[in-house]
């Protein structure tokens, strides 16, 4: 027999680890402190399952007439887009790294650009085709020189309310964008801009819109990110 005939499909294993644990929360009659202890055995699990499933090598992509103009949704919730000016944007790029960078948006620009059409994908059961424009991720951490023992990449977003922490395998994918085009034009304000994270390896809400700062680290801080901070999945991954 050979060895590929043992493996399990991804989705089909990630249905029995959460048949198992979906038995034993209808086994502890719903009491908080029992889901408690549950979603700390299960959460790390599933995450390491995801994380041994990724495909850091998988490449995404979509033909032009795939791109769905108006599928990509604003979150409501998000009711306090910051008022970026171009000509004072910075990124910046520090943590564990040789070299931290300050960047203007006009910077950003000239360093080479990548596109891809890819599928955007809502934990709230939506998804949509969409084309991004920007750079790299991997090309900025190149270029600060990450050093060896960074593990993870943290996002800060304008107005300090938003963050995100991402795998490093993950957010230096081939195509983990910090994007500024949506759909071949600039992209909108309400869309991220002038600067979001977009990849098709991840779930919309590991997608942080107004980027200002990236900062790579060698453990994960106490807050992982805005939503996982208030139960969602950390990995996340697709």
């Amino acid at each position: 027999m050979k060895e590929q005939n043992l493996l399990i499909p991804r989705r089909d294993l990630l249905k029995v680890t959460g048949s198992a644990f979906g038995a034993l929360y209808l086994g502890g009659c719903g009491s908080s402190q029992f889901e408690e202890e549950i979603y700390k055995v299960a959460s790390p699990l599933n995450e390491k399952v995801e994380s041994i499933f990724f495909n850091a090598q998988k490449v995404s992509q979509f033909p032009k007439s795939a791109i769905e103009p108006e599928g990509l949704l604003i979150n409501t919730a998000e009711d306090n887009t910051p008022d970026l000016k171009l000509d004072d944007f910075r990124l910046v790029v520090d943590g564990l790294v040789e070299k931290p960078l300050s960047l203007t948006f006009k910077e950003i620009k000239e360093m080479p650009f990548y596109s891809m059409i890819i599928r955007h994908v809502c934990v709230e059961g939506w998804a949509a085709v969409v084309a991004w424009g920007g750079v790299r991720l991997r090309d900025l951490a190149a270029r600060a020189k990450i050093k060896p023992v960074a593990r993870f990449a943290f996002f800060e977003s304008a107005g300090g309310t938003y963050y995100e922490s991402w795998d490093l395998a993950s957010a230096l994918h081939d195509q983990t964008l910090l994007a500024f085009e949506k759909n071949f034009a600039p992209l909108p304000r309400d869309n991220g801009g002038p600067l979001r994270l977009a990849s098709p390896v991840k779930l919309g809400y590991k997608l942080s819109k107004w980027v200002v700062r990236v900062s790579f680290l060698a453990h994960l801080p106490a807050h992982k990110g805005y939503w996982e901070d208030q139960g969602y999945e950390w990995f996340a991954g697709l």
